[in-house]
């Protein structure tokens, strides 16, 4: 897969916060067969979603493990600010305004962001060109009362 450009796909955070819709996406994401790295900008989020993941949900929890755990190369879900795809993930999550560097590998990019927050607004605005003029195919999901609506 890795002659096929990876989609760049950036969700419009509205009604709901991240805690509520990465949980959401990484399980589609793993049902799908497919491994994930989160990737943000900042340490404080990963230790968050670290705790977050295992307790988000009274009847679930999604297995996963920080970057710098041992033995995180086999967990299906990483949490990083790194670069590196250790898992050999599927899919990117990038949150925080994470950069995506080099996408090679990856069969699908998703770009968090905070609509009602102006500088993850005007990154994600930004990382959209750079996907779009980089070739990548790019959609646009927008949170609607009943869920996710693709946008462009």
């Amino acid at each position: 897969m890795a002659d096929t450009p990876c989609e760049v796909w950036f969700y419009h955070l509205e009604r709901t916060g991240l805690d509520q819709a990465l949980p959401e996406l990484l399980e589609k994401t793993l049902q799908r067969g497919w491994k994930a790295i989160v990737r943000s900008s900042a340490s404080e989020r990963i230790e968050h979603l670290d705790g977050w993941l295992w307790s988000y949900r009274d009847d679930s929890f999604l297995p996963h493990a920080r970057a710098d755990e041992p033995g995180a190369s086999r967990q299906p879900v990483l949490l990083t600010t790194g670069a590196d795809n250790p898992n050999g993930a599927d899919a990117l999550f990038l949150v925080d305004g994470a950069e995506p560097g080099d996408l090679n590998g990856y069969q699908r990019c998703i770009v968090l962001f905070d609509g009602a927050d102006e500088a993850q607004l005007q990154n994600a605005r930004g990382q959209y060109r750079a996907a779009r003029s980089s070739g990548h195919p790019v959609s646009y999901w927008k949170q609607q009362a009943r869920g996710w609506e693709k946008q462009g």
